[in-house]
């Protein structure tokens, strides 16, 4: 018996498993959904994303909807979808959509749920220091990556890592659990367990806020957070009134005498500032205009003298124990 596949997907993180999924016995992926081609980089050129990319590049068929409709599930029904599959796609399924594939749909999602439901499980982890972080398969039902659990994968968050490197490895890891949850899923013989709702945390979606840094927060916290914001928005501080991107930090147990953003000191390995518990290593920075550096290479250009108060801003929470407000669209 040859399964029908579909997927949705809109993320480079998204693409192990898709290929894994692809690559099953028996299995024929019959349309691919992906966000539609928007403007990119510096030129805003339009471009497809990752996934959208790959499609078109094995010859799937590809469709990109700005929003599904009742169109889009009364095709999956026409194609006769035996199971849908879904990471990082970024669009609401309704009950029709749901209900279209024989099987229903599974996600994979970036958290060992329900720890860090949302849109940024990713981010999540690293901002509340976590340790071990991995990525879920649940069965896709109408509330927020509510659903049971088929199967689930851990990993270990290595020092210092940031977020491109730890999305990476995610990715991967979903490979490896489409090669070995998918079939029983569509066998008919994996029973998904519900998840434990005493347990729920949730994500929300960055702002271009959330590059403020307060240094009265733990070191911990705050290099976490640096890791967690690594491309966008990024992190910055305001000294000698410059806005100065921060690329990477790592949390430096000190007793340090003295207020919270006080530079204690300014060399090669880096910029050491107090916080207000331990203080934070600035290893990587830059300037308006220049290239993220190494902190040595950056206070060559930009010195930065030991004493200089930098001003904290606070930071808005990224995890709740409740589903955030939706964000009004721009």
């Amino acid at each position: 018996m040859r399964h029908r596949l579909v997927l949705l997907g809109s993320d480079e993180i998204a693409l192990a498993a898709f290929v894994a999924a692809r690559s099953l016995p028996a299995v024929e992926v019959v349309a691919v959904y992906s966000q539609p081609d928007r403007p990119s980089g510096r030129g805003q050129a339009v471009r497809p994303n990752p996934v959208a990319a790959w499609a078109r590049q094995e010859g799937l068929p590809l469709l990109q909807p700005e929003k599904l409709s009742a169109e889009d599930a009364a095709y999956l029904q026409s194609l006769d979808v035996t199971l849908g599959v879904v990471m990082a796609y970024g669009q609401i399924l309704k009950d029709d959509f749901l209900q279209a594939p024989r099987l229903g749909l599974v996600n994979f999602h970036g958290s060992l749920l329900p720890a860090l439901r949302g849109a940024t499980p990713v981010e999540g982890a690293l901002a509340a220091g976590l340790d071990v972080t991995g990525v879920s398969l649940q069965q896709v039902v109408r509330k927020l990556d509510a659903g049971p659990l088929h199967d689930s994968a851990a990993l270990t968050i290595a020092p210092h890592e940031g977020r491109a490197a730890l999305r990476a490895r995610l990715g991967h890891l979903a490979g490896e659990l489409a090669t070995r949850a998918l079939p029983a899923i569509l066998a008919g013989t994996s029973i998904p367990v519900p998840q434990d709702e005493a347990q729920v945390s949730y994500t929300r979606r960055l702002t271009r806020q959330d590059e403020a840094l307060d240094f009265s927060a733990d070191a911990r916290i705050l290099a976490g957070r640096i890791a967690a914001m690594e491309g966008w928005p990024g992190s910055t501080l305001v000294c000698h009134g410059v806005v100065i991107k921060v690329g990477a930090a790592q949390a430096v147990s000190v007793n340090a005498v003295a207020p919270a953003g006080t530079i204690l000191a300014a060399d090669k390995s880096g910029v050491l500032i107090a916080c207000g518990s331990g203080a934070c290593l600035l290893t990587h920075m830059q300037r308006p205009g220049g290239k993220m550096l190494p902190a040595g290479e950056f206070l060559g250009g930009f010195p930065l003298a030991v004493g200089t108060q930098v001003p904290s801003v606070a930071m808005a929470p990224l995890i709740a124990p409740a589903p955030f407000p939706r964000l009004p669209k721009a």
